[in-house]
């Protein structure tokens, strides 16, 4: 058998996670004990991996009874992999690498040891019992993992196999594939989750509803069966807007004359640029367009006045960013292939000073082109903040010169146990280095985005996440340790180590890691955070955005350190007034935050690594990024934050994470922790303001309601546990996130983050009419407290329907003009009397049907059809279709 104990100490896996149950399907009768096994050879590894069909096959998430309690709440589901060989393959000696986000509880059958080795990172091995595959024989491996499984995307591609000292080889039916209609990457070994009891429903309480065509034809007939006049609708939708010159237009045929007055041309020149892309070019003989900036200190930044009349086009802000603020909205206000611009009159000012989208690019990469059509996009709906997550577990993503190891090891994954020239292949990476998950931002590269950001009028956030999540930096500080200790060179081994190589304490991070945290106790973690913020903040310098703010993450720290000699050395004997090992979380946070403060960076980090740090112990100015569920009571640790006096931007997950689902559907591509379905709609509908009214009108993960208590709260000591907001307090800003664990390629990042983020875009910006004010004195909120009236909601559904008609018939052809894979929404239809009829919630986008295995066909009106019927919705352009939905039939 492979010397799996030699592996297994190079991979540092801790407690493995192995477990046999009742029984599973052996290998075949007909496969007899005396069959003789030999040892693969790398040509036994090559022919499995081109060779053996694998399909995965989801079971129930009804599995309670049998789950591992002490594992993922007690909570897991029940799967197998189906392995068919198309000839006999009589081979032992041979381990399949597998990634499963949450971990194996336990499995049947004698054949084959599974175990969880790290993270997401699985192995299957056969055992003495197992006597090969028999020709067309599929053999079941029956296993339980944690929590559920909803989608399937849930599934990671590119399993691996390989054997002792033998190259790793991707089977190559695991291999992802893209459809050629909808552009987005899928996994065909995954077979389709189809049972509502065992694959849809979460728990025997979850009422999610599964909705089929029938369900968005009804939903999407609020949205009335005439298309709205969006000829004088701007997004995001402007404070003030009047009609002083009545409802004349404006002819631009022949472009725009600029005048660009004290405006520099450079700070305008990409609004300009979108302009002329869009359709409305510069020209000597063309209308006048005359910009000024014109300061105003009542005004907040990026204020502007946008005037078309007879006489022209006129913009005026506050400052540079108000003038290409208000460029965008006359962009907004165009319609492709139009040649005049209605009468009126512009007086704007953003709610939110912090308008911002988060994007992980560490757990997989995304392209230096992404990021900078992505800026487009924030750019053109008034989003200011770019967050970009650098570094997890999964990856580092930023050269810092003087420590190349961070990015010649740390930003890619193959295989090598070691970790000495790439980390392991979580995530479903696969075997090859240079595939489009790996890589990294050159300082070349970076300082390009910056300068493109600038250009936008876009701040960059770096995060480079610690001390938890920061397993990639470790490993690769080790790898540093590694060769210079060969060299005999003590110091530098030591110079920037992150963690101590004697601590013997297992833990489990929030992903599943025991070796992700920075060790808090040894200077040598500081020198190298001060070493790598000093090159960022002079990568920032030279690029001409100065580092201001920096991320530090701070969030999910497991139980690390217990046993760290280091650590224990530092309790005993530090003057800082640490005396338990629970204080060392935020001792880090503290001290990482004055660090950085001293060098003139303002500190940010999550919520969850801020609660536990003393306000006077931390800088003046703290950013704090609160991310928690609203059923689980959001607005609790908002309001004690928030009431330090710390600015807060609001990335709560029920509505701002962009890894979700749009719809509840085992189709839709996304993780599911805290929302099932996350629509454009529901985005729309979020009052930042007011974070407790959401229990009104949402419902918790399993569409159950909820109750929201904002009031005064005491434990039974008389202690308060719980207050609202202190008179006036407010927050900075919201935040847009898009995590990327099975997020692989930039189409589905795009489809992900659009259209959903043009609705963050108007709630961020926009104060609208219809939200109910926060309540300083307190409230409870439920289904029954009636706080957001009925006129409300009417108001607010009014305004939707006028958001989704721009967004149909305006916004989105503009993203298929800038080359974006949004989301298509998922077309509603019904057919009574053998008569079609379709609808889409964003009115305006072609809708295509299929009778039976015929051309698809552009739906204009009701239509006689007959045999199955299956429709879609269709880009502008023809080029990308979304989802099909089978007809159902009344």
């Amino acid at each position: 058998m492979m010397k799996y104990k030699r592996l297994l100490a190079l991979i540092c896996v801790g407690t493995l996670v192995s477990a046999c149950g009742p029984s599973s399907v052996d290998a075949p009768n007909d496969i007899k004990a005396s069959t003789e096994v030999k040892p693969a050879t790398q040509a036994d590894i090559d022919n499995i991996a081109k060779s053996l069909d694998i399909k995965f096959n989801h079971i129930s998430n009804q599995q309670k009874e049998q789950c591992r309690a002490e594992l993922t709440d007690g909570s897991c589901y029940k799967a197998q992999f189906l392995l068919t060989a198309p000839q006999d393959l009589l081979v032992n000696d041979w381990a399949i690498y597998y990634s499963q986000v949450a971990p194996l509880h336990n499995y049947d059958g004698e054949q084959f040891h599974l175990e969880h080795l790290n993270g997401d990172l699985h192995r299957i091995t056969p055992t003495e019992k197992f006597r090969g595959f028999k020709a067309g024989e599929p053999i079941a491996i029956t296993f339980r993992a944690g929590f559920w499984s909803l989608a399937e995307s849930d599934i990671m591609p590119n399993l691996i196999i390989t054997g002792d000292n033998l190259t790793a080889k991707v089977i190559e039916s695991t291999r992802p594939s893209i459809d050629p209609d909808t552009q987005l990457e899928v996994v065909p070994f995954v077979q389709p989750y189809n049972d509502y009891q065992h694959h849809f429903k979460r728990t025997a309480k979850d009422a999610t509803p599964w909705l089929d065509s029938g369900d968005f034809y009804q939903r999407n007939k609020a949205l009335g069966d005439e298309l709205v006049d969006v000829n004088q609708v701007i997004i995001p939708t402007p404070k003030s807007v009047t009609y002083p010159h009545g409802q004349g237009t404006l002819d631009i045929t022949q472009g725009v004359n600029i005048d660009y007055a004290n405006v520099e041309q450079a700070e305008v020149n990409v609004a300009i640029e979108r302009l002329s892309k869009l359709g409305i070019s510069q020209a000597k003989q063309g209308t006048s367009l005359k910009l000024a900036i014109k300061a105003n200190v009542d005004q907040m930044i990026g204020s502007y006045q946008l005037m078309i009349s007879p006489a022209g086009i006129e913009v005026i802000g506050v400052d540079s960013d108000g003038v290409f603020n208000g460029l965008q909205s006359l962009a907004s206000l165009y319609q492709l292939d139009s040649k005049t611009l209605p009468y009126l009159s512009v007086d704007d000012e953003p709610m939110y000073e912090f308008r911002g989208m988060l994007v992980d690019v560490a757990r997989n990469f995304r392209s230096k082109e992404f990021i900078i059509k992505l800026l487009d996009q924030m750019a053109a709906y008034k989003l200011n903040k770019l967050h970009l997550h650098m570094a997890e577990d999964e990856g580092w993503r930023l050269e810092i010169p003087g420590l190349p190891e961070l990015t010649k090891v740390s930003s890619k994954r193959c295989f090598d146990p070691t970790e000495q020239s790439c980390l392991l292949p979580q995530l479903g990476a696969g075997v090859d280095p240079n595939a489009s998950v790996n890589g990294y931002y050159s300082v070349e590269d970076y300082t390009e985005i910056l300068k493109a950001a600038t250009a936008r009028h876009i701040q960059v956030i770096p995060s480079l996440d610690m001390p938890g999540h920061s397993r990639a930096a470790i490993k690769a500080m080790a790898a540093r340790y590694a060769k210079y200790s060969q060299l005999e060179d003590k110091e530098k081994a030591e110079q920037y180590l992150l963690h101590d190589p004697d601590d013997v304490t297992e833990y489990s991070s929030v992903q599943f890691y025991k070796d992700n945290t920075i060790n808090a106790c040894q200077e040598s973690s500081y020198a190298f955070i001060e070493k790598v913020m000093s090159e960022v903040k002079k990568i920032h310098a030279e690029a001409g955005q100065p580092l201001t703010r920096y991320h530090i993450g701070a969030d999910e720290t497991a139980g690390a350190w217990l046993e760290s000699p280091v650590c224990k050395t530092f309790i005993a004997d530090n003057d800082k007034g640490i005396t338990q090992m629970s204080q060392l979380g935020a001792y880090f946070v503290e001290r990482v935050a004055n660090m950085i403060a001293d060098m003139g960076i303002e500190p940010g980090a999550w919520s969850d690594g801020l609660e536990h740090t003393a306000k006077e112990n931390m800088p003046a100015v703290v950013q704090a990024n609160a991310w928690d569920h609203l059923p689980w009571g959001a607005h609790t640790k908002v309001n004690e934050l928030a009431n330090r006096n710390w600015q807060i931007v609001l990335s709560i997950p029920d509505v701002t994470y962009f890894d979700f689902p749009y719809e509840a559907d085992p189709k839709e591509h996304g993780y599911y922790w805290a929302s099932r379905k996350t629509n454009t709609e529901k985005v729309f509908q979020f009052m930042p303001e007011n974070l407790p009214i959401h229990a009104e009108f949402w419902l918790d993960r399993e569409d159950n309601p909820y109750t929201a208590d904002d009031r005064v709260q005491k434990d039974d000591q008389g202690h308060i546990i719980h207050q609202p907001l202190e008179q006036g307090r407010s927050f900075l800003g919201v935040q847009g996130q898009l995590w990327s664990e099975n997020v692989r390629t930039d189409e589905i990042a795009e489809y992900k983050i659009f259209p959903r983020v043009i609705a963050l875009a108007e709630r961020a910006w926009h104060r609208a009419s219809w939200a109910v004010p926060y309540n300083y004195s307190g409230a409870k909120y439920d289904a029954n407290s009636h706080v957001f009236t009925k006129d409300l909601r009417q108001q607010r559904d009014q305004a939707w329907r006028v958001f989704a008609n721009a967004l149909g018939q305006k916004e989105l052809p503009k993203l298929d003009l800038a080359n974006v894979t949004y989301r298509l929404p998922t077309v509603g239809a019904k057919i009574t009397d053998g008569t079609l009829y379709a609808n889409i919630a964003f009115p305006g986008v072609n809708i295509q049907f299929q009778e039976g295995n015929g051309p698809w066909q552009y739906y204009r009106q009701a239509t006689k059809v007959s045999g199955d019927v299956r429709v879609r919705a269709i880009s502008s352009n023809g080029e990308r279709a979304g989802r099909i939905m089978m007809v159902t039939r009344e």
